[in-house]
């Protein structure tokens, strides 16, 4: 790199954010550890106008750039394939401002998920969006992203939380699009391009998000269920009772459930008897309600019909958490546990069933012994299914077959009518697989968006497209 353009960057966000690639070492390998590329330098720039001065400094180089937020992401879309600018937004992390009428904040891209959840709750309102990684993952990834998380049945996606945007365009012009309207019919809708883009139209450095009121009760219950069908029952007989309440609706196979308790410490089964399934359902009200009682009357329904077997409705705020954490602890148990190859499908809710039955078949047939972890936002129609082999060489082999179970998974996917990546987007681990899934006319036009705004092909190369 030359020591013109490494001057020219320190001068625009200070020396000591700028950093070499021994220092900026830990950006350059993605959270799972299946990526690693080696940026020529990590830039952290401090505000949306040093982005749009970094970004320029590197368009008039013909240099690329890859844009990072907490690096949480599970496809490598944010891991520099080699020699691009690498321009963290972690310093981005100022609540600009909140206006609790309107029900919008606006934020920057840096803000982690979790800051943005308190800021919200410190004014008295609610950011619904809610992920495992929320302590550590950024706004700016959540939108690039579209990520989902467990709430999305009753308040969306990211993109559908988001009112506008800031973002930086691939010559280094900023774009202001921070306006919090719910209607504004003045041409296209700029900002959806750049939601769930993962970097390659623009860098976001700020939003403005959806608030909502704060719920004044919730209720939280884990019941177990014969199999995934009898799941969707239940949670058609929750919206048929209790409507819009119903804010989550987990899946978790038994399989996912053991590697939580064995390697997160202080999990145990919240009900005795190893049952192959379970759901985690959250109920949630901004009036004063009785949900707990509502819960266990469909609940008691649902037994008399026997969608469900058992089931343990949490009685305190401690025994809500203690469920959510069985939850939301699978990834990281099974990051523990090994390498496993990763799906992230999403198909319609009426045929969830369908999917795992006749996946686990194909797999088990293909690959004797397979392990399937399956769990996710059924409620949505999200699942996480993943597989690996319980022996460590068992599963190196079994890793080298990737193409092969992708080809399983994605293909069933795709003939249910559903899709290869419901909201951990592409990155650099399906952009391949995208060409087998999107029609012609569908790859014709991205590509003709991302030759519309970054012809040079400098933002986040080898993603996605």
């Amino acid at each position: 790199m030359s020591a013109e353009f490494l001057a020219g960057l320190r001068a625009i966000v200070g020396a000591p954010h700028v950093l070499d690639a021994d220092a900026g070492a830990p950006y350059a390998t993605d959270w799972r550890g299946r990526y690693t590329g080696q940026p020529r330098c990590v830039v952290l720039p401090g505000d949306a106008a040093e982005v749009a001065a970094v970004v320029r400094a590197c368009a008039e180089r013909d240099i690329a750039v890859v844009p990072q937020g907490g690096n949480t992401g599970l496809c490598g879309g944010a891991t520099p394939i080699g020699g691009e600018v690498l321009v963290s937004l972690k310093r981005l992390n100022r609540v600009r401002a909140i206006d609790t009428e309107n029900n919008t904040m606006i934020v920057e891209a840096g803000c982690t998920l979790a800051a943005v959840q308190e800021a919200a709750a410190a004014a008295g309102r609610l950011f619904p969006l809610s992920l495992a990684a929320e302590g550590t993952a950024t706004i700016g990834g959540n939108l690039s992203t579209n990520a989902g998380g467990v709430q999305v049945l009753r308040y969306g996606n990211a993109r559908e939380l988001c009112l506008g945007l800031e973002v930086v365009l691939p010559d280094g012009r900023l774009w202001d699009g921070l306006r919090g309207l719910r209607k504004d019919n003045t041409g296209y809708d700029l900002k959806h391009l750049f939601i769930g883009a993962e970097g390659t139209l623009g860098l976001i450095t700020a939003a403005v998000l959806k608030l909502f009121s704060r719920p004044r009760q919730t209720a939280t219950a884990w019941a177990t269920v014969a199999s995934p069908a009898h799941a969707v029952a239940l949670l058609t007989r929750l919206r048929e009772n209790i409507g819009g309440r119903v804010t989550a609706f987990e899946l978790i196979g038994r399989p996912a459930l053991d590697l939580v308790l064995k390697h997160i410490p202080a999990s145990r089964d919240p009900l005795p008897g190893r049952a192959e399934w379970q759901v985690l359902v959250e109920l949630a009200d901004t009036m004063e309600s009785d949900l707990p009682a509502a819960l266990e009357t469909v609940c008691a329904a649902a037994l008399a019909a026997d969608e469900i077997d058992d089931m343990a409705v949490a009685q305190n705020e401690a025994q809500a958490h203690a469920l959510w954490a069985l939850r939301e602890n699978i990834s990281e148990a099974q990051k523990i546990e090994g390498l496993s190859i990763k799906h992230d499908i999403a198909v319609p809710v009426s045929r969830i069933a369908e999917f795992i039955a006749r996946a686990d078949a194909a797999l088990a047939a293909a690959f004797p012994g397979v392990r399937i972890v399956c769990f996710g936002h059924l409620g949505d129609g999200n699942l996480h299914y993943n597989q690996s082999k319980p022996h460590t060489q068992d599963n190196a082999d079994f890793i080298a077959q990737t193409p092969a179970v992708n080809r399983i998974v994605h293909d069933l996917a795709d003939e249910l009518n559903g899709s290869i990546s419901a909201e951990h987007g592409l990155g650099q681990l399906k952009r391949e697989e995208l060409l087998r899934y999107k029609s012609a006319v569908e790859m014709d036009l991205m590509r003709a968006i991302k030759q519309a705004l970054d012809p040079h092909r400098r933002m986040n190369p080898g993603k996605l497209l």
